[in-house]
Parts: structure tokens; C-alpha cells; sequence
């Protein structure tokens, strides 16, 4: 009996090009969530068959065997058994495997075909197995897999029309493939790939002499952090000078249509909100929006690339020195974009403890909500000058010495957590070098779109739901009808009750306002202060940098970088890590550890920029 397909589950190896596939088949048809109950993130995208016919693509945690250790591990092994509360059994499976490194990856085939559910086995990355002289018959290993095999690159696009057809066609279930239970053990499995390999007349490719050549350079003891670290230098210099234009053409046009806005709309309560709660509010947000992008941009050509592959293995080096492991690298980097996420991903760690001590460090991990800020305040108060001629200027400096400030606290803590409560033997690392490849604009476009919606998404609910509160909260109470002065608002008077607990630190009750309200989000601040500066009417005629300088002084701003470099300031990242680690217990004394070390820190860099000023 045939059916049609509606829900298909995309399996493979880590480094296999599965994503890269997933994305080719969905374009930006995709949305990203949870599984039910489970802090695991799937990705989930329509493919369009025809005019009247789509069917959902479920991306699954890359794995390497069905035997869960890991909660990635477990995840995929409960969709595909039908296990997985909430979610339905997939109809079908596309298995992706790198053609390129097939004897390890046909390991995965035999748990897959025996589940019985009709299969494509797809071999990714043809253009590179021909390129460098190796072969497969595809109809050869079909018969010897008793399913289908198609032999594409996703990358280049080619040949991926064999899996669209896959996916129109109506088919029975096969058989489940009769396997031995001794292949239930890896090394046997491993043997039984091998043999099937070989009946495929699979002949390895040779190995890449340009990956060879960039190891020996990129992994060299002494030369690959240097490289590494004037990576992070070009990075940074490179994110303040050329997002500049772009932030400023941006400004402009949110300055434009404000002030067009304000020009179309009567006077009066409605048009305060939308010009000086929403517009001053979200827009002051949206002009880092730029900044943020070519961050991704970054870090996906590096990802993309194989180097950060290697960067984890430097990584590893000084991992180990606070009992870490380099496993804990790939998290803690993803937290330079979102702490959330980075939690989420630390599910890949077996260990309890070194699990645990990962997530209470990745908070610290400069994220890309806390950008907005640092930006801002060092473009108000820090010249721009070069320091190490046109390689690395001031502001780029400033910003890089605060990622290496968290990244110092991170690692500092781990020492203290890795030496005490959460001590635990020092285990290897283990992790499969893809080659190097070059980064395909799709690839990229889909993850800046990607990043672009969740930054609009978070503008347009948090941001905006903040800016809307605090525009109620600074009109109120009314005082004979009118509007009272914000100092004398109810959010003035929020203000004014954790004045005295920041003064020592160089802040002002405006101050103390957006810290409350980044509570809700890091860069909520920014919309905060740009609220606060429009209805005082700063924002319009000084900026709000020309404000800011009004109400700190240097030591004051010194004093806030620092805070938001250690503070924890994000309740969903409270939220995960309760979801996380079960209980209260660790979210509370991460929130209070950071707190505490966020006032010390601020209180101690305003007083040590006073003695040196």
C-alpha cells in the first residue's frame, strides 16, 4: 500500500552537509522551536512539491549512531522511533552522508534502514569526492542498502532534483533491513559499513593537500593562536568601521520618519507614544541592526569554513586548564551570538558536571543583545584614534577588551566551579575535522536572514512592549490633566528608589530605569534611554550620545560597560538554565554570583578610572 509523504525527517553525521541541504530544499520557508519538553532546538521548513502540495522537513541533531548518550542523541532517536511526545512519526527519511568520509558514515545506515521507514540515502558533496579522485556506484550500494541512493552537492546545487522526486513520489514501506544484533556493537557496525563499502566499489578520495597544508599552519602550537587572534582583532575592527555607514544611513532614515511622523500626527497623548515611546524607543535599537549582521556574517564564514572546527581544537588547550573540555567550546562560542541557544547546545556533553559548569560560564560570553550597548557607550565617550595603525583603532579596541573581559570572568569562574562543587576527571576530546570549504552565499543569506527576523521579532514584542510601558509609566500619574515631568513620573520614582544602590557606580535614577528594564532583554536599555531622551526632548535636537554624556561621566561609563559585561541581565536565559538544570538552585546563584560581581566590578572600574583620570 502506497502513501504520500507530509512529514520527513533529514538525518546524518555532524559535518555532512545536512543543514546545507535542508536549507536548499526549504530556501527561507523554515522556522526554528523546541521539541516538546525539550530544550533541543529543531528546525522545521515547508518544501513546495507543487501548486497544491508542500510537505514539512524536520531537521534533526546531528548524530553519529541511534545508541543516545547525549540528549541530541536522544532526541533523534525518538522522533525516528515515533517516541517524542507531541510529535508525529516521520513519514520518511533523507539519511545525508559526506561521500567524501563514507566509510565512517555508513555506520549511521544500518540503525536508520532498520527502522523500516522508507529511506533516501543521500551522498552529499559529490563535487568534492570527484575533485579529488574518488568514486561510488550508487546502484551498487542501493542494492547492497536495499534502498535508494542518490549522489549530489547540495552546495552546488546538483542533482538535487533526485531528491524533490524522492519526495513527490507515493511509496510502500520497505522492509526493515534485516540486520545481525552484533551490529548493534560500534565496531562491528563499523565493519559491516566498510564491507558494504567496498561491495560499492567506494574508493576514498584523497585527502585534501590544501587541508593538510592550512592544519599544519592554522594547528601549529605558536602560529594558530596567533592567527586565531588576529582573526578576533579583524573581527572587531572590521565590525565598528565598515557597519558605520550603514548604521548611519539607518539613523538617518529613522530620524527621517520620525520627524515625518511627528510632522502628520495632531499634538497630543497618541502621538507622544508613537514618536517618543515607539519611534525613539525601537528605533534607537534598530540602528545596531547593521552591527549585529556583519557579527553573523562573520562567524558564519568562519563556521562554514572549517575553521572554527580548528579553533576548538585550540580551544582545547586552555579549556583544560580550568577542567574543562574543548567540547565546551562550540556552546560557549554560539553564546557570543545568544546565551539561549548556547545552553540549549550543551546538551551535547555527557558529563553532568561539565555540563553544568558550562552553562552557569556561558552568560558571560559577550552576546550580541549586549552590542547594542557597548557601542553605544563607547562611541559616546571613547574618540576614535588608531592603536595599532589602520589594523586596530580605539573604539575597536575598547569593544574587544570587553569580550575579553567576559571571556577572563567565564574562564576564571570555571576554575573555581571545576576545582570545587562540580570537580571532575579531565575527559579527551574527540572531534571530526571537516575539510576546508568555501562558504556559499545561500548559506549565508539564509542565516543573516535568519538573524535579521529573530532581531525584528524581539524589536517588534519585547522592545516595543517595554517602550510602550515605560511611555505609560512616565506619564503617570497625571497632574491636572497633564503629563508630569519624567523625574516626577512613576517610572522617575522607580528610578529614584534604586538611585542610591548605583550612585557609588557613577549612574543617575535614568540609568537605574534601564537597568529594570533590561532586565527584560540587554539591549532593551538602549530603547529605554531613547524613550526617556524623547520625551525630555534630547533626542531630537543632541542624540542620544550627546545625552548620555549629560548624565555620566567617564568613570560612570567605564562603570556601565563593566556592569554589562558581568551582570546576567536576561530572564529567558534564567528561564533555560531552571529548564536546564532541573530545579532553582543553579539559576539563582548564577543570577546572584553575576549580580554581585557586576556591582563590584562597575564599583571598582568608576573608582579606578577617577585615580587615573
Amino acid at each position: 500500500m502506497s502513501f504520500a509523504l507530509k512529514t520527513v525527517a533529514v538525518v546524518g553525521p555532524p559535518n555532512s552537509g545536512k543543514s546545507t541541504l535542508f536549507n536548499r530544499l526549504t530556501g527561507l520557508r523554515q522556522k526554528v522551536a523546541n521539541f516538546p519538553g525539550v530544550t533541543v532546538e529543531q528546525h522545521a521548513g515547508q518544501v513546495r512539491l507543487s501548486e497544491d502540495r508542500e510537505i514539512e522537513l524536520i531537521d534533526l541533531p546531528g548524530v553519529y549512531s541511534l545508541n543516545p548518550r547525549s540528549d541530541d542523541e536522544r532526541v533523534t532517536h525518538d522522533v525516528l522511533a515515533g517516541e517524542m511526545p507531541g510529535v508525529a512519526r516521520p513519514d520518511a527519511v533523507l539519511l545525508i552522508l559526506d561521500s567524501t568520509n563514507l566509510g565512517r558514515h555508513l555506520v549511521l545506515a544500518a540503525p536508520i534502514l532498520s527502522l523500516g521507514r522508507p529511506t533516501l540515502v543521500v551522498l552529499n558533496m559529490a563535487d568534492d569526492l570527484r575533485a579529488r579522485g574518488g568514486e561510488v556506484d550508487t546502484a551498487a550500494l542501493a542494492r547492497q542498502l536495499g534502498a535508494p541512493v542518490v549522489l549530489i552537492s547540495a552546495a552546488k546545487d546538483e542533482d538535487v532534483e533526485a531528491v524533490f522526486e524522492f519526495l513527490r513520489s507515493a511509496m510502500a514501506a520497505p522492509a526493515p533491513l534485516e540486520l545481525p544484533p552484533v551490529l548493534q556493537d560500534v565496531p562491528h557496525c563499523r565493519q559491516w559499513a566498510s564491507r558494504v563499502g567496498r561491495s560499492a566499489g567506494y574508493l576514498p578520495p584523497a585527502p585534501p593537500i590544501w587541508t593538510r597544508r592550512l592544519d599544519a599552519v592554522f594547528l601549529h602550537p605558536i602560529w594558530g593562536p596567533l592567527i586565531f587572534a588576529v582573526v578576533v582583532v579583524a573581527v572587531f575592527q572590521t565590525i565598528f568601521t565598515g557597519a558605520r555607514p550603514l548604521m548611519e544611513g539607518v539613523e538617518r532614515l529613522i530620524a527621517f520618519s520620525g520627524g515625518w511622523l511627528g510632522t502628520v500626527l495632531p499634538a497630543g497623548a497618541w502621538k507622544s507614544l508613537l514618536v517618543d515611546g515607539v519611534w525613539n524607543g525601537v528605533g534607537s535599537v534598530l540602528v545596531f541592526l547593521p552591527q549585529i549582521l556583519l557579527l553573523f556574517l562573520f562567524i558564519g564564514v568562519l563556521e562554514d569554513s572549517g575553521y572554527l572546527a580548528r579553533a576548538a581544537v585550540i580551544a582545547d588547550r586552555t579549556m583544560a586548564r580550568v577542567g574543562l573540555q574543548g567540547k565546551s567550546f562550540i556552546p560557549l562560542l554560539s553564546a557570543y551570538a545568544c546565551a539561549v541557544p548556547a545552553i540549549m547546545a550543551t546538551r551535547t556533553i555527557e558529563n553532568r558536571r561539565d555540563r553544568i559548569a558550562t552553562i552557569l560560564i556561558a552568560p558571560f560570553m559577550t552576546c550580541s543583545a549586549r552590542l547594542p550597548v557597548y557601542t553605544l557607550v563607547i562611541a559616546a565617550f571613547i574618540p576614535e584614534k588608531p592603536v595599532v595603525g589602520p589594523f586596530l583603532g580605539s573604539r575597536a579596541a575598547a569593544l574587544l577588551g570587553l569580550y575579553l573581559l567576559g571571556f577572563v570572568a567565564a574562564f576564571l569562574t570555571a576554575r573555581v566551579l571545576k576545582s570545587s562543587v562540580l570537580r571532575t576527571e579531565h575527559s579527551s576530546f574527540v572531534l571530526e575535522m571537516p575539510p576546508y570549504r568555501r562558504p556559499t552565499l545561500q548559506s549565508l543569506g539564509l542565516r543573516l536572514m535568519e538573524r535579521a527576523r529573530v532581531f525584528l521579532r524581539r524589536a517588534g514584542t519585547v522592545i516595543l512592549g517595554v517602550s510602550v510601558v515605560l511611555w505609560i509609566l512616565a506619564n503617570l500619574p497625571l497632574d491636572q490633566g497633564r503629563a508630569p515631568k519624567i523625574e516626577a513620573s512613576l517610572a522617575g520614582m522607580v528610578g529614584r528608589t534604586i538611585e542610591p544602590l548605583i550612585r557609588p557606580l557613577g549612574f543617575n535614577w535614568k540609568i537605574g530605569i534601564g537597568l529594570i528594564s533590561s532586565l527584560a532583554a540587554r539591549e532593551v536599555i538602549v530603547g529605554t534611554l531613547g524613550t526617556i531622551y524623547g520625551l525630555e526632548g534630547e533626542s531630537q535636537s543632541a542624540g542620544i550620545q550627546e545625552a548620555l554624556r549629560h548624565d555620566l561621566t567617564p568613570e560612570g561609563a567605564v562603570a556601565l560597560l563593566v556592569f554589562f559585561a558581568f551582570a546576567m541581565q536576561c530572564m529567558s536565559t534564567v528561564a533555560v538554565v531552571r529548564r536546564e538544570t532541573g530545579g532553582w538552585k543553579w539559576p539563582i546563584l548564577q543570577f546572584t554570583y553575576m549580580g554581585v560581581l557586576a556591582w563590584l566590578g562597575a564599583f571598582a572600574a568608576n573608582r579606578v578610572t577617577m585615580l587615573i583620570r
